[in-house]
């Protein structure tokens, strides 16, 4: 495989968007030993950027001596910066179409079946839910034959599970679809988009230390308990920390500054900044520089006009944010912690149900879901603009999001703040419940 060229990788176009527009934009073809007959065949590759995703590879093999062909997709962006899970009730055919971005590093199951795919023995792909139990299925028969002549007891077990794992796609009673992946970068899709899917759990984790050793984060031999170094406090109010790291876009050296600042009437936070000199692209996040408080906090704004928009606000990782008005929940960690304004914020949501959904890009999108989408951008520019009356609303378990009181110190008629005690399942997603959940369980 030649390689690619360095001003490419500063941030030049190795990687496109994918369109059916660019004619020019074709995948490069190779020779490469086919692992089935071991002729020669062609291996096409396809470097693009696929919105949400980053960059990806797309490679497919085709062997014209012994038909066979393969495909798979890996990610050729950042690893985020937690893993994810997706849990998909499965409970009508519909549900199979969904597509799937499987990435090699994540896992699959099924828990009706106590059947699991481990992580990296597949390859990434693009596929459906259908798909991924074809895989699966394909993947059992391929040494069947083998498994009759030397024990065919331990076949007819094998045969009789495969039969089990076809018959799910008649979907006769409802099942149970898993992919959690450590590098974040797996996802299913929302076919019903931008509401709230009821059939699909979306949740984020903490990576352990064995998952960044695996994903290549961490080293092998290093040990276990160790914890990265940390940075003394009165230097981080003080000064400005700058680190060395990658362009999330084009993969070029770049920089993040850090800081840590006092937000006026609510916390200290962290306010991390990437810029890009290659490409000009610009990144900002924010995470909440204290504790979790003790209880959740609930942020309710009736949205009155364009000055609302100029509002100063805090989402922490941890936060939800809901329009009752359009039926929309945005869940936490969907879009990271960010100090803006609730302009920025709206637009932000915008970007990222509407341009930025995979799935609905391109020649392959829906045009029922295309416009739907579309209508909910157009409702969200409405709202920008002062033209549309609606109420917004910050919901952080952790109680580290914070919307601006501009009447402040006095109260705001407009906003409520309310705090509630976090729910067991809550406090299992920000790590703090020190009961085991079967401890829990048996108790309730």
């Amino acid at each position: 495989m030649s390689t690619i060229a360095q001003e490419h990788v500063r941030g030049k176009s190795v990687f496109k968007d994918l369109s059916a527009d660019d004619e020019d934009w074709q995948p490069t073809e190779m020779e490469s030993l086919c692992m089935n007959c071991y002729q020669n065949g062609i291996t096409r590759l396809l470097l693009t950027k696929i919105p949400f995703f980053k960059e990806v590879i797309v490679s497919s093999f085709s062997c014209d001596k012994c038909s066979w062909s393969n495909t798979e997709i890996q990610s050729a962006g950042r690893i985020q910066e937690q893993g994810v899970c997706y849990t998909l009730q499965v409970r009508s055919k519909q549900d199979l179409d969904r597509e799937v971005v499987k990435m090699d590093s994540a896992t699959t199951k099924i828990p009706e079946l106590d059947f699991e795919i481990p992580p990296f023995t597949q390859k990434g792909s693009l596929s459906t839910v259908e798909g991924l139990l074809d895989r699966a299925v394909a993947g059992l028969e391929q040494d069947q034959a083998a498994r009759r002549a030397a024990d065919p007891e331990v076949a007819g077990k094998i045969e009789a599970f495969i039969q089990k794992l076809k018959k799910l796609k008649d979907v006769d009673k409802e099942f149970t679809v898993v992919i959690e992946d450590p590098s974040g970068n797996s996802f299913v899709e929302n076919p019903v988009a931008p509401l709230k899917d009821e059939a699909l759990t979306v949740s984020w984790f903490r990576r352990s230390i064995q998952q960044e050793k695996q994903l290549g984060l961490r080293a092998d031999d290093e040990p276990e308990d160790e914890e990265p170094p940390g940075n003394d406090l009165d230097t981080m109010r003080s000064e400005v920390l700058v680190f060395n790291t990658n362009c999330p876009e084009c993969n070029a050296p770049a920089s993040t500054n850090m800081k840590l600042v006092q937000i006026p009437h609510f916390k200290e936070a962290i306010i991390m900044a990437t810029n890009c000199d290659s490409c000009g692209h610009r990144t900002n996040e924010v995470k909440s520089g204290g504790a979790t408080e003790e209880k959740g906090t609930k942020i309710s704004l009736h949205i009155n006009g364009p000055s609302d928009m100029t509002r100063d606000l805090l989402k922490s990782e941890t936060c939800s944010v809901l329009i009752p008005e359009l039926d929309f929940e945005l869940g936490m960690a969907a879009l990271c912690g960010k100090f803006t304004t609730l302009e920025g914020l709206l637009t932000d949501i915008k970007d990222l149900v509407v341009a930025k959904n995979p799935f609905v890009c391109g020649d392959s999108g829906d045009s029922d879901r295309m416009q739907k989408l579309k209508e909910f951008g157009e409702k969200i520019e409405k709202i920008i603009a002062g033209d549309m009356r609606v109420h917004i609303i910050l919901d952080d378990p952790a109680g580290n999001s914070y919307l601006e009181n501009v009447y402040a110190p006095e109260a705001d008629p407009e906003m409520t703040v309310e705090t509630y005690t976090r729910s067991f399942e809550q406090n299992e997603e920000l790590g703090l419940n020190d009961m085991k959940t079967e401890d829990y369980l048996e108790d309730n």
